[in-house]
């Protein structure tokens, strides 16, 4: 039973049902809960509160790692329970009410908030929500599939929740690296060197008196959303490698690359599936959510460690992995988000990132968020902290969406998170532009000829001609930059 579990015998007395422990929350206070993209979420607490947000006003702050599973953003959104919700999410219902202004979501890069809690730019934390495996006999909180934010929330916090999930594997215990960065302005560097150094302690070091409640749940995590390969993902996935091995040819990168980062989806997830079928050997990852692709690149003796903050998987990967997950463990490590994240480590470790566009335009800027330029999707997430400081910024995504009456290829993006300093390489199904070392000018054409869908092609590059005839060292055609958007919204297609 849950004795084994909570190891600090002091403890025992504060074990309590989900409603005794969700009272210690109250209107109007900020709440850190664990999760980071569906992986080790706190799963009754949050459920007790939107229960009882039916009978008495009650409005939180709620700050996770990414987004939940098991529907609690959607649960919580329906409950009228958030009336502020940071740094990411990825909920349809939730989603709705943020567009229509009624959570406030403040989008944050993803190695940024706990820094901002631990400053009181933000703040404080009222009460920290964390799953765990078990609480040592010191009274250290042991993490489940995720770490994310939750060393910095149970920290911070004035109050902790621990809920004991034992549906979760006890042979997680040991997979966690929990390093808390020094005060600024003379804070040491961050000692990771490799994605396999080990630099923290694996358990959440806090006084086990902030321990206000223990829950015993059995929930398990809800399996990634994650699509099969299909054959645009897996064009997509060969122009990367063509290009990457290209790279090797120049003597630029060895056959074991970089350090890999991908950001979470079915394209991302597609593309380093694809590295199974190349000649690259003895890779590494660093990088925030381990996904499937991770597993099987370990099974195709391609990958040698995986470092990360969280790990979400298919409903069938999960069966694969999570009974041998030992077979696994000397490779793996979980980390802070704020380490896993770090631009210091980023930047040191030379990461090649690859994370996902909705659109991109011709002259290499990136739109991650929003559709349409106002209506918010998901988030920034961590692209941003790798696109700035890695050593190869990759973007990746289907040239167009809805069969074909949206290009992802446009003259100008509707909204942008990474401008065209922080992009070196683009790719869709139809190819891929390198970007590096060239001038607005020339990425332009190379853009509309290598990426966009032979159906925008014509128009896009009419739209760049006419831009040129006016002038400028990155010529728009202002009136009409954003008319692909506005057509879209009047007609319900760009075309």
């Amino acid at each position: 039973m849950y004795e084994d579990r909570v190891r600090n015998s002091a403890l025992l007395d504060r074990i309590v049902s989900p409603e005794e422990a969700a009272l210690l929350i109250k209107d109007g206070m900020m709440v850190g809960m664990s999760g980071f993209t569906r992986a080790g979420e706190a799963k009754a607490v949050p459920m007790a509160l939107a229960a009882r947000a039916k009978t008495e006003p009650l409005k939180i702050t709620l700050v996770t790692g990414a987004s939940l599973g098991n529907d609690l953003d959607k649960t919580l959104a329906e409950a009228h329970v958030l009336s502020r919700r940071m740094p990411f999410q990825a909920d349809p219902a939730l989603r709705k009410a943020i567009n229509a202004g009624e959570v406030m979501f403040v989008d944050q890069h993803l190695s940024e908030t706990v820094e901002m809690l631990r400053t009181r730019q933000i703040g404080p934390v009222d009460v920290a929500v964390i799953e765990a495996v078990a609480i040592t006999e010191q009274g250290g909180i042991v993490p489940t599939t995720s770490v994310g934010n939750s060393a910095s929330f149970a920290i911070l916090a004035e109050k902790v929740i621990v809920e004991i999930n034992l549906s979760q594997s006890t042979q997680l215990e040991g997979l966690h690296d929990i390093y808390i960065p020094t005060h600024r302005p003379v804070r040491m560097p961050i000692p990771v060197v490799s994605p396999e150094s080990r630099v923290g302690v694996p358990f959440i070091p806090i006084d086990p008196n902030k321990i206000a409640a223990i829950v015993i749940t059995e929930k398990l995590d809800s399996s990634s959303t994650i699509l099969p390969p299909d054959d645009g993902t897996r064009a997509i996935a060969g122009h990367l490698s063509d290009f990457l091995q290209n790279e090797v040819k120049r003597g630029r990168l060895s056959n074991s690359l970089q350090p890999l980062q991908a950001g979470i989806g079915t394209i991302a997830n597609a593309v380093l599936h694809g590295l199974i079928d190349t000649p690259f050997h003895d890779l590494k990852m660093y990088s925030e959510v381990l996904q499937d692709s991770t597993f099987d690149l370990f099974d195709a003796g391609k990958l040698d460690f995986a470092s990360g903050s969280s790990i979400t998987l298919s409903a069938e990967k999960y069966k694969e992995v999570f009974p041998q997950l030992n077979k696994y463990k000397s490779r793996l490590m979980l980390r802070p988000q704020e380490i896993s994240n770090h631009p210091e480590v980023v930047r040191r470790l030379g990461i090649i990132g690859i994370n996902t566009a909705l659109e991109f335009d011709i002259y290499g800027n990136v739109n991650s968020t929003h559709v349409g330029g106002t209506r918010m999707m998901n988030g920034i997430g961590g692209s941003g902290d790798f696109a700035r400081n890695g050593y190869l910024s990759i973007f990746v995504t289907k040239a167009t969406a809805k069969d074909g009456k949206i290009s992802s290829v446009v003259p100008m993006v509707s909204h942008v998170d990474h401008n065209e300093h922080d992009v070196d390489i683009l790719a869709t199904e139809f190819g891929l532009a390198d970007l590096r070392g060239l001038a607005p000018r020339e990425r332009a054409p190379l853009i509309i000829q290598n990426c966009c869908d032979p159906i925008y092609r014509d128009q896009l590059m009419d739209y760049y001609k006419r831009a040129v005839a006016r002038g400028g060292h990155t010529p728009h055609v202002m009136e009409e930059a954003l008319s692909w958007h506005v057509r879209l919204a009047e007609t319900g297609s760009m075309i």
